[in-house]
């Protein structure tokens, strides 16, 4: 017997939600897929949801990418429903395969407890932790997969599993259509992941499950895992793939990933790169990312010629408030107004310290404006580095550093050189 839940490949509207919870995904803009629509919402209606999303700690923060999901667990929790944060301490010792080229790096036990504990820190200031019914928890799936027995977890959970079905999803096929290898490690991801589920629905009586629209299939396999095995009825929810307006990746930038954690990418450039978006984004970034009111959204979005430049300012300091707090928002948008509208340097700008003199090629990379001194060298070619204003066009050119020294890449990067000691 095989069963699947039933998908909405168009989920209804926001006027045909009965629940706080879905209305309010709906619309902002979350929702790509349901699983039951009908039965999730009626659920949402009656009573209190637990809900989790999984992180595998990869590296010490989660970035900009991952913030959609984020999001997701607040909107549930202020839709009077509780969030349920799991971190993949067991997972994490083999990494999703999903979309991926090749095989994760292998990280040690050290390296994930350490990742995780950097990681716990942001959700610190997106969700309300504590006992109450609808408070955020945060979960290790390393308290129950660490303990698994490998011929009782084949028996009991594998044989629920089948492989002719696995090897048609897409994060699968991709990996096999391009003769990429695919290790029976990372196969079992999958089945892990469904595995969490079940633990969850038990442990927590977590009745849903969220994700992006790559984790549609890892989903499916919970929820049939979970009605099979207990014939307890649980849901999923993905989120659309989020793009930038010209086709990018969301949170890839000339300087790399955009961190969450302070200590990994400083305020004014995390504030900067939601100033930065596109006009066309605005509106939805403004619905995902912030929770002004959608009255408020509609008038900024329909701003036009350089007044929707009030509203990326506006994007990037209730973006940066909510992941960094309001004073961190305040400090970046004033040194901003200082760099921009003045000419001056701001307190928060990226800064390098230096003894004595650095090529132009070394602070471009130091500063995090460049990726490697070949691309320093093309910024510099291009007519794109400028030290206190004015243009750099010598690759061999350096810097005397004896106070503070402005150098911008490009009109949107700018930081600091000062003296070392």
């Amino acid at each position: 017997m095989t069963w699947a839940p039933a998908l909405a490949m168009r989920p209804p509207t926001m006027t045909e939600y009965s629940s706080d919870l879905l209305r309010l995904l709906a619309s902002r803009g979350y929702i790509h897929q349901v699983t039951d629509a009908e039965g999730l919402d009626a659920l949402a209606a009656k009573q209190i949801v637990p809900g989790y999303i999984g992180f595998d700690p990869t590296a010490p923060s989660l970035h900009v990418g991952s913030l959609v999901q984020i999001m997701l667990l607040r909107r549930l929790q202020q839709a009077g429903h509780k969030p349920i944060v799991l971190m993949g301490g067991g997972t994490g010792k083999i990494g999703d395969p999903s979309f991926k080229d090749e095989a994760r790096k292998m990280l040690t036990l050290d390296t994930i407890s350490s990742n995780i504990a950097s990681i716990k820190t942001v959700f610190e200031n997106f969700l309300t932790f504590g006992d109450g019914p609808s408070d955020a928890v945060m979960v290790d799936n390393a308290d129950w997969l660490d303990k698994l027995e490998y011929i009782p977890f084949l028996r009991d959970i594998g044989r629920h599993f089948s492989i002719n079905r696995m090897l048609s999803f897409d994060s699968v096929k991709l990996r096999l259509d391009r003769e990429q290898s695919l290790s029976f490690l990372e196969f079992n991801y999958m089945i892990l992941q469904g595995y969490d589920f079940l633990e969850l629905s038990r442990r927590a009586g977590c009745r849903l499950q969220m994700g992006g629209s790559d984790q549609w299939g890892n989903i499916v396999n919970g929820i049939e895992l979970s009605r099979r095995v207990d014939g307890t009825e649980v849901y999923g929810v993905t989120t659309p793939l989020i793009t930038t307006a010209d086709g990018g990746k969301m949170g890839k930038t000339m300087s790399g990933a955009v961190w969450l954690n302070p200590d990994q990418l400083p305020h004014y450039d995390y504030w900067q790169f939601w100033r930065n978006t596109d006009d066309r984004d605005v509106g939805r970034f403004l619905r995902l990312f912030t929770d002004l009111p959608l009255d408020e959204i509609a008038r900024l979005e329909a701003l036009e010629g350089a007044e929707i430049n009030e509203a990326k300012k506006i994007l990037a300091n209730e973006a940066t408030a909510m992941c960094r707090g309001r004073a961190a928002a305040e400090e970046a948008a004033e040194t901003a107004r200082k760099t921009f509208e003045e000419g001056a340097a701001g307190g928060a700008l990226p800064t390098l310290a230096v003894n004595g003199s650095i090529s132009v090629v070394d602070a471009l990379v130091g500063l995090g404006f460049c990726a490697s001194k070949g691309e320093a060298r093309r910024l510099i070619k291009g007519g794109g580095a400028r030290v206190e204003g004015e243009k750099i066009d010598d690759e061999a050119a350096t810097i005397a550093v004896s106070g503070e020294v402005r150098l911008s890449a490009g009109k949107k990067h700018h930081g600091l050189l000062t003296p070392q000691g």
